[in-house]
């Protein structure tokens, strides 16, 4: 049953006429006649007894008017409590986010925020992810969002979701020709990678490593958005997140190839410091942040596939 239906009855209840309270709801009143009918159906008893006018009503029909108001009343009183925690969520979240989601993610996020919570304000920080763990540790930032998260050193971790890792190729690259890529392929390549110190590339030299496979290490970065950069000016492949590369691929200055190797994903999470008790705006960013639904990949295209 749905609440239109429960305010139905309780119009034909106050007003003992059906053609009134159909009128009161917006619907006919042959609509109105054969609600009626299948809820009485599927109670099994008469609610409204219908021999005189106005109509009156039976025992069932008293029991079930009174279900009705009170679960509306209490439907009133819930959206009235929920809308006065939202007037009380203030204050400012501060966060501190690796380049690639919070530039991908934030501005979404930071709308839906702004909406719901209005006299609260957003504040995200991009930095490098050791200095996202130096930042929520030492109470500079609430939250941080970070690829390989690590707990520990008084920091815990919720998980918040996987990437998957493609090739990424400039259109003019032989392999973004290819439909899918085997490691071996990857085999002498110019390679432009992460910076030495990051998670991601020490992901990246596990996977090659256990592959067998040896790249030329053309040049590396400390952020995504700058090995985008040199693979679309010609330096070399990389190994990135898919969905980081959706624009590139777009603008017909990326290609991402998926690549034969199931698990290979960039993990994302989500650090705040232990014990630390957070605030009613920050609780209700982290509980956003949580509510959104996993990304889809991006469809994986090749220039002339």
């Amino acid at each position: 049953m749905s609440f239109a239906e429960l305010k139905l009855f309780k119009e034909i209840a106050q007003t003992r006429n059906i053609t009134r309270a159909a009128q009161h709801c917006g619907i006919s009143q042959s609509a109105a006649s054969q609600h009626l009918h299948e809820v009485e159906d599927r109670l099994g008893l008469p609610l409204l007894d219908r021999s005189g006018r106005p109509v009156a009503l039976t025992p069932a029909g008293k029991l079930y008017a009174d279900f009705c108001r009170d679960v509306l009343r209490r439907h009133e009183q819930f959206l009235m409590t929920l809308e006065q925690l939202k007037s009380d969520v203030e204050g400012t979240v501060r966060v501190a986010s690796i380049y690639s989601v919070g530039i991908s993610e934030m501005s979404h996020v930071r709308a839906e925020f702004a909406e719901r919570f209005p006299n609260a304000h957003l504040q995200v920080e991009y930095m490098r992810p050791d200095r996202i763990y130096e930042a929520v540790l030492a109470g500079e930032a609430d939250l941080g969002l970070g690829s390989y998260p690590t707990p520990g050193r008084g920091l815990a971790v919720i998980p918040w979701r996987e990437e998957e890792m493609a090739v990424a190729a400039p259109p003019s690259h032989p392999l973004a020709r290819k439909a899918l890529l085997t490691p071996a392929e990857l085999e002498g390549q110019d390679f432009v990678g992460f910076d030495e110190d990051l998670p991601i590339r020490r992901e990246q030299d596990r996977f090659l490593r256990e592959c067998g496979i040896q790249v030329n290490l053309a040049m590396h970065f400390d952020n995504i958005q700058m090995i985008k950069e040199a693979v679309a000016l010609g330096s070399g492949i990389s190994i990135l997140p898919a969905r980081t590369m959706q624009a590139e691929i777009e603008q017909g200055r990326l290609a991402a190839i998926p690549l034969d190797a199931p698990g290979l994903v960039r993990p994302i999470g989500i650090l705040y410091r232990r014990r630390k008790k957070l605030s009613r705006a920050v609780q209700s960013f982290l509980d956003l942040l949580e509510e959104q639904p996993s990304p889809r990949e991006p469809v994986l295209s090749t220039p002339g596939a």
